[in-house]
């Protein structure tokens, strides 16, 4: 299984790309926000990868950030969900607006994405509420836990909804306040100011 691919950027197109390494080129469908980030034609380029293995085909799916190959394995769990409209979610949608959606049960948010309507924009935000949480505060799918410790913003989100477990709240609606509160807050906020803020989520 191809986990990772580094070479030379051969060519992109709308949904794709081709990555030279050591002469071999290989295809791979990329989201608009990882093609977004891709160098010129020629330099150098690494993608995290997603092997897709079907009887009649072999499919790469490659992405700038881990957090999104992460979430990509996430909504393809969901039923109705293939590698296409995940990849569409994510091209409209960051990881982090994915997370808030998911905490806020913000179903009008997903449906910005080519083929996800309500029935299936609710469909995904109901499935993925309690998996969401599992993603952002501990190890994302595939990732050490020392690596996910590295990511920015992850430590305040972890230690607000650690906290809220501790007076009682259940993970998931502590995962939803605590989302609420970094995203209205920033990441740069200290611990104690996300909790005060956090609660007031809660009692809301």
């Amino acid at each position: 299984m191809i986990a990772r691919l580094k070479g030379l950027l051969a060519e992109s197109g709308a949904g794709f790309a081709v990555i030279d390494c050591g002469g071999v080129g290989y295809l791979v469908f990329c989201s608009v926000r990882t093609l977004s980030r891709m160098p010129s034609r020629g330099e150098a380029i690494q993608l995290h990868v997603e092997t897709h293995v079907r009887e009649d085909h072999i499919h790469l799916y490659g992405f700038s950030e881990v957090a999104e190959k992460d979430w990509f394995r996430l909504l393809t769990t969901v039923q109705g969900v293939g590698a296409k409209v995940a990849l569409a979610i994510l091209s409209v949608l960051s990881p982090d607006e994915i997370l808030q959606a998911i905490a806020a049960q913000d179903k009008a948010l997903m449906t910005r994405a080519d083929g996800v309507g309500p029935k299936l924009a609710a469909r995904i935000v109901a499935e993925l509420k309690d998996k969401a949480g599992a993603v952002a505060i501990g190890a994302p799918i595939g990732v050490s836990n020392r690596d996910a410790a590295n990511e920015s913003g992850k430590a305040p989100l972890q230690d607000t909804v650690s906290a809220l477990v501790n007076l009682g709240y259940g993970r998931s609606e502590a995962f939803g306040a605590a989302s609420k509160a970094v995203s209205k807050l920033g990441d740069t906020a200290t611990v104690d100011i996300l909790i005060k803020a956090a609660l007031r989520e809660l009692a809301a």
